[in-house]
């Protein structure tokens, strides 16, 4: 029995790699495609039919372009910041249930790596870590610019951070569990019993606090790239520059899932319908960080931070005391 759960622990991790990583590549292409749709332009439609083959001609650069590492770095933290940003990605969707139960020739599948009763706690905490690549691989780059990226990520993630942990806190008292299984369970009961109408508050203030988890616009101050140079990014190149890319383009997915996990229902009483609407709702919200980016300006990293310090902390509070009074 251990040996067939090891077997299949084994079996969902290397999916789930295999999976999202593709993911990671194909949501670059819808990206371009929808930027340029929105700005009455082509996007990608040299390469393959529409343009689909662009995906693996940006993967064949990425791991043959020649990997440099400039003279002054401190070497083993600048080679590592990319793989922290990556493997933090794909360690926080251990805890996300991606599709309910099925069976398949008579064994029973839970498309879940590791259903623990901290999920949600474990999941903002693995991506909190994740904040470590793009801040090491600045400090370590020997470049001002860098550098100044890095000190700039850190304020930033402490302003999002806190939004992000007080945003759930409500959901949580009423759901009494941390677990997302959990949490689709309470909700099972079909739309009327989606979080959402009972914590518009908090589901609104978690989908803001995502835009800056995930580094999207009009949040997108880490990376800065819409400035002069590429921030903590400015010294990496080839497939290094490309794992900080996978793993912000994985966590949008995975940010995605936890969002209609949370407030929109889940995958319901866990049918193929409930499934498929799972995959729709996260479907939507992918969609809508792309949307954004083509709508929206960048806002300045002190505005982010009094909008979380000023604005949405106090919402937040409110919003749980008022919970609070009416569960009690």
């Amino acid at each position: 029995m251990e040996t067939a759960y090891f077997v299949e622990t084994i079996i969902k991790i290397v999916v789930i790699l295999l999976i999202f990583s593709a993911l990671a590549g194909i949501g670059t292409y819808f990206e371009r495609k929808v930027l340029a749709f929105m700005q009455r332009r082509l996007g990608p439609v040299n390469v393959g039919p529409f343009g689909l083959l662009q995906v693996a001609a940006d993967g064949i650069k990425l791991f043959t372009k020649e990997d440099i590492v400039p003279a002054n770095v401190v070497g083993r933290i600048f080679k590592i910041a990319p793989v922290i940003t990556a493997a933090t990605a794909f360690m926080a969707a251990a805890a996300i249930p991606f599709l309910p139960s099925f069976t398949i020739f008579g064994y029973e599948v839970h498309p879940i790596v590791a259903d623990i009763n901290i999920g949600i706690l474990y999941i903002l905490g693995i991506m909190g870590v994740g904040l470590y690549g793009p801040l090491l691989g600045g400090m370590a780059s020997a470049n001002k610019f860098a550098l100044l990226s890095a000190a700039r990520a850190a304020a930033i993630f402490i302003s999002y951070e806190v939004i992000t942990g007080l945003s759930i806190l409500a959901p949580v008292m009423m759901v009494g569990s941390l677990s997302l299984i959990d949490f689709n369970e309470y909700q099972a009961g079909g739309i009327t019993d989606w979080i959402l109408w009972s914590q518009p508050v908090a589901f609104v203030l978690f989908w803001i606090a995502a835009f800056a988890e995930t580094g999207r616009t009009p949040f997108h101050l880490i990376a800065n790239d819409h400035e002069i140079i590429d921030g903590f990014g400015t010294e990496y190149s080839g497939m290094r520059w490309g794992l900080f890319f996978i793993g912000e383009y994985a966590n949008m997915f995975f940010i995605s899932f936890v969002m209609a996990l949370l407030f929109l229902g889940g995958y319901g009483d866990g049918s193929f319908l409930g499934a498929l609407g799972l995959l729709a709702k996260v479907a939507f919200f992918f969609f809508f960080f792309l949307w954004t980016r083509a709508a929206w300006p960048d806002v300045r990293p002190d505005q982010l931070m009094w909008l979380c310090w000023k604005v949405l902390m106090p919402i937040a509070m409110i919003n749980i005391v008022i919970t609070a009074i009416v569960m009690m």
